[in-house]
């Protein structure tokens, strides 16, 4: 597939109009949006926002690719704008972006597409096209230089040398979390230096059509040294014993010159496979103890299918009666028992120990799972909770990195017997020791402490627990602090008090549902298309989706941000005034009805989101009619 059947001229602006780099992803999606290839436009544009939180797609040299790959894009594109004065894109040279690229992948893109995708930012690691799409003059002037200088994949491989270099052989390996153009930027850099340099390389890159160009085992026999520039987990066992470079995605694009250097010197450590680890680009090993809240949100994250799923079939247990999985209550109902004990004994008892073991994994890679799980049940065994979970997947993690450490010297026959016998043995002894006999026993009288002080807590001060916890769901909608006020709840409503959840729901909601009735209410305050996403945020605020609100914070955070955080702490206020409890962890208004005061529940959201729509009234100034 050709680039230029992504790439049209209805998806080409010339002249962008802002040089703020929220603004210029908002002109870009709604290019996309207006040529038909969108199905969901507020979607794409959160998931643009949620890559950009990764890290910045303005990969330097003017360029900058904003992408995403998500269910909401109807069909595969390609938009471009152009901006003369440049746009501040918190590039990674600090230079302005004259050239944007939105690249607009579907969620079962096939191959084709996405080879089509990765081609479009290897081509524009070249000066020479860079420089004619800067003075070209019209849309088709554009497509013709593209299209002048796009090549299928036979004839890329026909053009990269084979030729044996006396300086020794180099792999290198490409990977970013999207797979559909960092990867192939970095390792279109790479290989490019290479050439220039004179130095035999091979580059696999890990995008999202699969592995491509895969590094043999005599491929890394023969190697001198490897270069990972990876931002996600990519095979390591394979580079035992030779000299390998971790560095993100975006060194490869930007220092390839230093690290092919780097490479050839030797100057990096032996990787020591499963149970080893290279060092990265600043000297620190990736499971050590800088990547803190890397390591507890990759527990969060795959703790979170368990809450919802389990959460919700508890809620729908309850449509029988709070009691009704109790045999001995006349609601008793055995289709709601069984819900009950699917979602709440068996998925949710899960939740600690999941949460344990992929922090564990998290720091420690494979080995580290075993332990971490083990010592997360434990935690729930215990009545240790979500603090003990907490301690033991971090206590998993560093009790598998020191016993790395400990037996790196063990000889290279018995290296099998490390991730089999070793590693889980003293890993899962060593963590099941010491949450039994030092956290456990302690933590256990803390978490009940906590609980019976939120039990004891006045009116008056549930009520500024409520605010406070409403409030930080609105700051950053799904990044840190609003995952930490959610983590709390859970592990409230894990002890048995279900007040504080309630306060979190309910401040989730407000920000996509205060939004949605400022787009219905003040209607010249938003543009048509503002408007058309605010009936989303219908229903991604009635579904405790607080990211709907994303694309609305992002285009103007000085006044929806004060709005939202706003609202949210009145409505996260008022149900713990109304001492409100909410047993089901997640759900929105489909477990509503699983509260003690259901009216007064809604009525605390409602007049949360009310404020927010308000304040948004008060703040925004009209637009343009024709807008």
């Amino acid at each position: 597939m050709k680039i230029t059947e992504l790439l049209t001229k209805q998806t080409i602006k010339l002249n962008l109009e802002s040089s703020q780099k929220e603004n210029v992803i908002d002109e870009l999606v709604t290019v996309l949006d207006q040529a038909g290839k969108l199905s969901d436009k507020a979607g794409y544009k959160a998931a643009v926002i949620n890559r950009e939180k990764q890290s910045s797609t303005g990969i330097g040299e003017g360029i900058a690719i904003p992408h995403a790959k998500t269910a909401s894009v109807k069909e595969p594109a390609i938009a471009f704008g152009r901006s003369t004065a440049g746009v501040d894109y918190e590039s990674l040279d600090g230079q302005p972006s004259h050239l944007v690229f939105m690249i607009a992948a579907t969620e079962g893109a096939n191959n084709t597409h996405l080879e089509a995708l990765s081609r479009l930012s290897t081509l524009l690691m070249r000066e020479e096209i860079r420089k004619k799409l800067l003075n070209a003059r019209t849309e088709e002037e554009i497509i013709d230089i593209i299209n002048q200088h796009d090549k299928d994949d036979e004839e890329e491989q026909a053009d990269e040398s084979r030729t044996p270099s006396a300086k020794g052989k180099i792999l290198a390996v490409t990977a970013c979390p999207t797979g559909i153009a960092h990867t192939f930027m970095a390792a279109d850099a790479l290989k490019e230096k290479a050439k220039e340099l004179g130095v035999d390389i091979k580059v696999e890159t890990n995008g999202s059509g699969g592995i491509k160009n895969a590094l043999t085992a005599q491929d890394i026999e023969d190697a001198v040294a490897i270069i990972v520039a990876a931002d996600k987990q990519v095979e390591m066992d394979r580079f035992a014993g030779k000299h390998v470079i971790e560095v993100p995605v975006t060194a490869g694009i930007r220092r390839p010159k230093e690290l092919i250097e780097k490479a050839l010197k030797q100057d990096a450590p032996i990787y020591k496979g499963t149970g080893g680890k290279a060092a990265n680009d600043d000297g620190a090993a990736k499971g050590g103890v800088g990547g803190f809240y890397k390591h507890l949100m990759s527990g969060v994250s795959n703790m979170l299918p368990f809450v919802v799923g389990g959460g919700i079939l508890i809620a729908i247990s309850f449509f029988w009666g709070i009691k009704s999985a109790d045999p001995n209550h006349p609601s008793y109902n055995e289709f709601a028992a069984t819900l009950m004990d699917i979602g709440g004994g068996n998925a949710m008892k899960l939740i600690v120990a999941v949460l344990a073991g992929f922090i564990a994994m998290s720091i420690a890679d494979r080995p580290g799972f075993a332990p971490g799980m083990v010592g997360g049940f434990m935690a729930t065994q215990g009545n240790a909770g979500f603090l003990g979970g907490l301690i033991a997947g971090f206590l998993a993690g560093y009790i598998i990195i020191l016993l790395k450490k400990m037996f790196a010297g063990l000889p290279q026959t018995l290296e099998g017997l490390k991730p089999v016998l070793i590693y889980p043995l003293f890993g899962i002894f060593l963590t099941g020791a010491i949450m039994h006999y030092v956290v456990n026993p302690p933590v256990s009288r803390i978490m009940t402490g906590m609980t019976n002080w939120l039990e004891a807590l006045g009116t008056g001060n549930l009520v500024l627990m409520g605010i406070i916890l409403g409030a930080m769901m609105a700051v950053d909608m799904g990044g840190p602090i609003n995952k930490a006020a959610f983590t709390f709840g859970i592990a409230m409503i894990d002890a048995g008090n279900f007040g504080p959840h309630a306060a979190i729901m309910a401040g989730g909601m407000v920000p996509p549902l205060g939004i949605a009735l400022a787009t219905t209410f003040f209607r010249n305050k938003f543009t048509k298309r503002d408007r058309e996403a605010g009936i989303t945020c219908y229903f991604m605020g009635a579904s405790f989706i607080t990211e709907g609100a994303i694309p609305f914070a992002a285009a103007d955070p000085a006044r929806v941000l004060p709005a939202c955080i706003i609202g949210s702490a009145v409505g996260g206020g008022l149900s713990q005034l109304f001492n409100v409890t909410l047993p089901a962890p997640h759900g929105g208004l489909f477990v509503i009805f699983t509260t003690n005061h259901a009216f007064l529940y809604i009525l605390s959201i409602l007049i949360g989101s009310v404020v927010t729509a308000l304040i948004l009234g008060i703040l925004k100034k009209p637009v343009p009619k024709e807008a």
